[in-house]
C-alpha cells in the first residue's frame, strides 16, 4: 500500500448511493419473459449509454421507438419510469459521504450519468448535491471506463491516482482507475466500503456506522 496520503474520495453513483437495476422494474412492469424478449431485440443500455455521453433521453427513446414500433411502450418506459429504476437510496453510502465531508475530506462523485437525469436524480436524492466537485459523464461526453474520464478527473482536481480513492460497483471501471494508479473498492455494499474507509484510517469504526 502507498504512504501518499489519500486527498479526496470519489464516488460512483448508481448501485452506490442510489439503486439501478431497470431489469427488475421492467421485470415488475411486463413480466420477465417480455423483458428478456425486449432487452434481446433493442439495446436500450446501449441508447442510455448515449444519453450518458450528453444525448437527450427523450429524443433518443422517441427514435428508437420509431425503429421497433412493435415495442413502443416498453422502450418509451425507459423515459417515463427513469427515476422509479433510479430508487431506492442506499442510506448507509450517504451517511459515509457525509462523515467524509463532516472531517474535512474532499469528495467527489465520477458516474455515468446523463445531463437531465442528473437533475431529475438531484432533486430527488438531495445527496447528489453535496460533493466538493462533480465529474457527470453527460457534461464531459465521455463514459467510464474510457481512461479519458479519469484523466479527467485528475486534471480537474490537480490530484495524482494515489491521492484518490474511488469505489464503484462495476470491475471494469475500478480496473480502468487501477490502472491509473488509483486507489480502488469494488463496492459489493456499504458495509464494505465503510470497512475499507475504517482501514485508509479516513474515519472511525463509529463515524463508518
Amino acid at each position: 500500500m502507498t504512504d501518499t496520503p489519500i486527498k479526496a474520495v470519489v464516488f460512483d453513483i448508481g448501485n452506490v448511493l442510489v439503486e439501478w437495476h431497470p431489469e427488475a422494474h421492467y421485470d415488475r412492469k411486463f413480466g420477465e419473459e417480455r423483458r428478456r424478449e425486449v432487452f434481446a431485440a433493442v439495446d436500450l443500455h446501449a441508447m442510455n449509454d448515449r444519453v450518458d455521453r450528453g444525448g437527450d433521453m427523450a429524443e433518443l427513446t422517441a427514435l428508437l421507438a420509431e425503429d421497433h414500433p412493435e415495442y413502443r411502450d416498453e422502450i418509451l418506459t425507459w423515459h417515463a419510469d427513469w427515476l422509479t429504476m433510479c430508487a431506492p437510496a442506499i442510506p448507509h453510502s450517504w451517511r459515509l459521504l457525509r462523515a467524509l465531508r463532516a472531517k474535512g475530506i474532499p469528495v467527489f462523485s465520477l458516474t455515468n450519468f446523463g445531463i437531465g437525469t442528473y437533475r431529475i436524480a438531484a432533486a430527488e436524492y438531495p445527496v447528489l448535491n453535496e460533493f466538493d466537485q462533480d465529474y457527470i459523464s453527460g457534461h464531459m461526453e465521455v463514459i467510464k471506463p474510457d481512461p479519458r474520464i479519469y484523466e479527467m478527473l485528475e486534471e480537474g482536481s490537480g490530484l495524482s491516482g494515489a491521492e484518490l480513492i474511488f469505489t464503484d460497483d462495476r470491475s471494469d471501471n475500478i480496473a480502468a482507475a487501477a490502472a491509473r494508479g488509483w486507489r480502488t473498492h469494488h463496492f459489493e455494499g456499504p458495509e464494505g466500503w465503510a470497512a475499507r474507509l475504517v482501514a485508509e484510517g479516513l474515519l472511525s469504526e463509529a463515524e463508518a456506522k
